[in-house]
């Protein structure tokens, strides 16, 4: 079974940065895409941001664009959120997805991890 392990989240001013990152255990390769959802108190979770591997572009929900960057470490296949100008409403638990094939091992089969917590203060 693979295993998403979400870390750095914390609290932080408004104005300020994170970087989170993902790892996938279980597996002996990284996958083919990765995306980050997250899930504040009393809201449905959403997606944030996505990056494809082998050249493709990365997508972001609009309220983040400009802010947060997706990106992937080659070397050892770690995955990062790095966010920037955070606001109150960036407030939530992130969550790390990746592709394996054509299957999205947790926004499709469910095997989410437990997220790292982001808490923005005014």
């Amino acid at each position: 079974q693979v295993q998403l392990v979400e870390s750095g989240g914390g609290l932080v001013q408004a104005g300020g940065s994170l970087r989170l990152s993902c790892t996938a255990s279980g597996r002996a390769f990284s996958g083919s895409a990765m995306a980050w959802f997250r899930q504040a108190p009393g809201k449905e979770r959403e997606f944030v941001a996505g990056i494809k591997w082998a050249g493709d572009g990365t997508y972001y929900t609009n309220s983040v664009k400009g802010r947060f960057t997706i990106s992937r470490e080659n070397t050892n296949g770690t995955m990062y959120l790095q966010m920037n100008n955070l606001k109150p409403e960036d407030t939530a638990v992130y969550y790390c997805d990746v592709r394996y094939g054509s299957i999205w091992i947790a926004s499709e089969r469910g095997s989410w991890g437990q997220g790292t917590q982001v808490t923005v203060s005014s």
